[in-house]
């Protein structure tokens, strides 16, 4: 008894435009690739893209939160042991001390 498993294919019909079908054609031509690989392409592309957006926002998200939690604001590295000659030297410039 052998057991076969099948992918399962979705089939799409779309309707598009006039400039759309010019635009598809003119791949399709360019290229030299039939219809189910040009769709193929531009789903994985697509989904790259957006996927890629989803991780930067993700990133940045959780940089700001971690800049408000954490105390990992942009500065100085070594602030917390020289933040007095960074007090200092803010106020030099604020009220222009020599």
């Amino acid at each position: 008894m052998s057991c076969h498993t099948r992918a399962a294919i979705m089939r799409i019909n779309a309707r598009l435009d006039d400039s759309y079908e010019e635009k598809f054609l003119q791949i399709q031509k360019s290229k030299n690739k039939n219809r189910t690989a040009i769709l193929k392409e531009a789903l994985d592309k697509y989904f790259t893209e957006e996927l890629n957006q989803e991780e930067q926002n993700a990133w940045r998200n959780n940089q700001k939160i971690l800049e408000m939690v954490g105390g990992i604001a942009s500065g100085a590295e070594d602030l917390s042991v020289n933040y007095k000659e960074s007090i200092y030297q803010g106020l030099k410039e604020k009220y222009d001390i020599d």
